[in-house]
């Protein structure tokens, strides 16, 4: 018999690990070449794994919520002749979007593991000359731990069933769930001694038993008490993407100051000119033809011009990126919002940007979108107007600098300049907004970019080609 060996498969570039959300195939179980076999997740995106032969699954290697490398072997098929083989696996078929990078859980032990250290961003290692219990937990079990609000107390007295008794994601998150479910006693907080001053990572700070006085104990920070609920509610859980966006949004306002520039812009001749060209446009290019690539053709020809908008900071370095890539925020059907990336917008003609805007938007729209597609963003364009709205002061996606807003666009009766002097005419204007990074985009320079982008909307060539 030929036995495959079905591997997981690489997600993009900064992922290297993926959990288990479920097998949809058990062992003696038959299975068509590029049928569904399990589900994944990532912090990027929630995928299903494809069958990459047909023939029957004899071994399932890992379970439910384990945290698998990317390349290792998860499953084996029979196929029916042959020696065992390694195939490369299909590409995935995306689900879900999450807009933070997957931390590392399996660290290397060539590196000092981190200790746990509520509310601080030091990693500083603890260890107990006096021969106390010196536990390690990952960043993805620290992450989880700080923001559930797990104290030290309780993240001790969880049971890992990781390699030498560390606790993993998945203990974690079970004590999480068992809590919830009131099967876990909320434990009394602890009495600590006065913190220890802050030292730099992988210092080693030693107690050692004083026959001096012991100072007067201070007690741990509590928790964050939970708002008492009453009235006539519901409440929701809220799902594994809305929380990673929630995070990643409010990481974002402690990252960047954001100023939010204003500004409008007569769109009236991107109105007539849509009018006139839609139906033959659509006709010859097989393709409609909608405002958003028209407004990125724009937007990316004034970024020429302002290359501090297309940049990211690391550190006390500013990283000037030559590639346009331009994300378009898209409404998914739960609600959730996903900004699949335009690579190489300026070198698009409107042809090739209305294709590709509306290629990404309907993968969005049937959770088809690949990890790729969301990845390597430059400048991020929202269109709040597609709801309504006349404007908006949207966050920035890190690590990007900016992002516009573009509202609704609405009939206006407006003074027009002209020849023979100032007239009043009806004419289509949008409101314009931008948020950015105060760190490295001045109030003058993102004014003068906002102000350029709603005045190269305005000199549209109403006779234009597409």
């Amino acid at each position: 018999m030929a036995i495959v060996e079905l591997v997981m498969p690489k997600l993009g570039e900064s992922i290297i690990e993926a959990t288990i959300l479920s097998w949809n195939k058990k062992v003696g179980d038959a299975v068509k070449q590029d049928e569904t076999v399990l589900e994944i997740a990532t912090d990027k995106v929630d995928s299903e794994v494809p069958s990459t032969h047909a023939g029957t699954i004899t071994e399932i290697l890992f379970n439910v919520n384990d945290v698998v490398p990317i390349g290792t072997v998860i499953a084996r098929i029979d196929t029916g002749g042959g020696a065992p083989t390694t195939t490369t696996p299909a590409p995935v078929v995306t689900k879900e979007y999450n807009l933070e990078p997957t931390p590392i859980e399996n660290i290397s032990t060539t590196l000092d593991p981190i200790p746990y250290t509520p509310n601080n961003t030091q990693e500083n290692i603890v260890r107990d000359s006096s021969g106390g219990n010196n536990k390690f937990y990952s960043p993805l079990v620290l992450n989880i731990a700080n923001s559930e609000g797990i104290s030290l107390s309780e993240l001790e007295n969880i049971t890992g069933t990781g390699n030498e008794g560390r606790v993993s994601k998945k203990d974690i998150l079970q004590y999480l769930a068992d809590k919830k479910a009131g099967k876990v006693a909320t434990p009394q907080q602890p009495t600590v001694a006065a913190p220890t001053p802050a030292v730099t990572p992988a210092t080693v700070i030693e107690t050692t038993p004083t026959t001096t006085a012991a100072p007067t104990p201070t007690v741990e920070k509590p928790q964050q008490p939970v708002a008492a609920i009453s009235g006539n509610v519901e409440i929701i859980e809220m799902d594994r993407m809305r929380k990673l966006i929630a995070k990643h949004m409010v990481d974002s306002k402690h990252t960047s100051p954001h100023v939010t520039s204003f500004t409008e812009a007569d769109v009236t001749n991107m109105v007539l000119w849509r009018d006139r060209v839609k139906k033959q446009f659509e006709k010859e290019v097989g393709s409609k033809i909608t405002f958003t690539p028209m407004f990125i053709e724009c937007i990316t020809r004034v970024m020429k011009r302002y290359p501090m908008i297309n940049a990211s900071i690391d550190g006390d370095k500013i990283i000037i990126k030559k590639d346009f890539n331009i994300g378009m925020a898209t409404a998914l059907p739960s609600g959730n919002l996903i900004v699949p990336v335009i690579k190489g917008a300026d070198m698009l003609n409107l042809v090739g940007l209305s294709k590709t805007v509306n290629g990404l938007a309907d993968a969005a729209r049937n959770n088809k979108l690949k990890p790729d597609d969301t990845q390597g963003g430059t400048f991020t364009l929202t269109n709040v107007g597609t709801f309504g709205s006349l404007m908006g002061t949207p966050i920035i996606n890190q690590p990007q600098v900016a992002i516009l807003a573009v509202g609704a666009i609405k009939k206006r009766p407006v003074v027009v300049e002209t020849p023979e002097g100032d007239t009043i005419g009806i004419r289509h204007m949008m409101y314009l907004s931008m948020s950015y990074d105060h760190r490295i985009v001045d109030g003058s320079l993102g004014a003068s970019f906002l102000t350029a982008v709603a005045h190269e909307f305005e000199k549209w060539d109403i006779h234009r080609e597409w």
